[in-house]
């Protein structure tokens, strides 16, 4: 710490306004990263817990009618739409959605067809896509911050080692304790670029892959969620058609 404090005092002011700038964005990364990444491990957690709890129930909207909630997962989110959806479908055509799974479900009321089915599977789709930019979100702040930072830490090194040389030439002195409190000012802006852009690089590939499972999760329930309701909600339709 006292090497790092005596080379920002001997660097020019272009570096320290670098290095300032570079220590706020890393304040800024180690923010995004320890937010996302608490938020992305509880997602995952009720995501899992959602799914055991969906898959316990014998019937689709089970868990939407007895208003189980699961806030912390995207899961929950594509089906508590879709499910709104889906009711607002059934009461259009008369049918009451708090009585969907308890008789009666072969009633044409509570028919569907390949149109609404797919209408469903839309909504589904969209909310997920939705979602995904959600999870994104301020990962392109660390994605610039892995690629720029170094570049600005190199710049302010060149800068001061730009500094440092226009010195010697003003005083007529080449002794290395001339040089050397400069050269060691302007190289701390590569050293402050680097700490920046290494954790930021660890950080943005943890939460990616993160991001990445839970858009497969997403997907592979919509696709098992779309399948149950087509059970549940185009069979009879097809035995009437029979």
């Amino acid at each position: 710490m006292g090497s790092l404090t005596f080379a920002f005092e001997q660097s020019h002011l272009s570096g320290r306004i670098i290095c300032l700038v570079l220590f706020a964005g890393s304040i800024w990364a180690w923010s995004i990263m320890i937010t996302k990444l608490r938020d992305l491990a509880r997602a995952a957690r009720q995501s899992r817990e959602f799914l055991a709890a969906y898959r316990k129930e014998s019937h689709p909207v089970s868990l939407y009618l007895k208003r189980q909630r699961f806030t912390a997962t995207p899961l929950y989110v594509v089906y508590d739409h879709t499910c709104k959806t889906l009711g607002g479908m059934l009461e259009s055509r008369g049918a009451d959605p708090a009585e969907l799974f308890m008789g009666g479900v072969g009633s044409t009321m509570r028919r569907l067809g390949e149109i609404q089915v797919s209408a469903l599977r839309n909504v589904a789709q969209r909310t997920m896509t939705d979602l995904a930019m959600l999870l994104e979100d301020n990962m392109s702040f660390l994605a610039t911050a892995v690629t720029a930072a170094p570049f600005l830490g190199l710049l302010g090194t060149v800068w001061g080692v730009m500094v440092a040389f226009g010195n010697i030439a003003g005083s007529g002195s080449a002794m290395l304790s001339e040089v050397a409190p400069g050269i060691s000012g302007a190289l701390l802006t590569t050293v402050v670029g680097l700490l920046v852009a290494l954790p930021s690089s660890i950080g943005y590939n943890m939460i990616a892959g993160r991001i990445r499972r839970l858009r497969v999760m997403m997907d592979n329930f919509s696709q098992e969620f779309i399948s149950d309701i087509e059970r549940h909600f185009l069979r009879d339709l097809g035995n009437a058609e029979n």
